[in-house]
């Protein structure tokens, strides 16, 4: 994998709902809107209901609504976890 992308997975409890490569990942946490790219710093947020917007290999934007959980950054790899609800 190149250093200018970020592996990126979006499990629930249930099921994995989401994963790829992304160039991008934005997303609002407890302590304000938090925008992770390629050798971001390791980290980890809590989730805040609202939209997760990552931005795929293939230039494509996916966004899921999120209704909270956690998200995790270590080594360009993101990983959410969250209750995913409708629009």
């Amino acid at each position: 994998m190149s250093d200018t992308k970020l592996t990126v997975e979006v499990v629930s409890p249930e099921k994995r709902v989401w994963s790829g490569e992304a160039t991008s990942v934005s997303a609002r946490t407890v302590d304000g809107d938090i925008g992770i790219l390629a050798n971001h710093i390791p980290l980890l947020g809590i989730l805040v209901p609202g939209v997760v917007s990552i931005k795929s290999g293939d230039g494509l934007t996916i966004e899921f609504n999120m209704a909270g959980g956690f998200l995790f950054v270590h080594k360009n790899r993101v990983s959410i976890l969250g209750e995913e609800y409708a629009k």
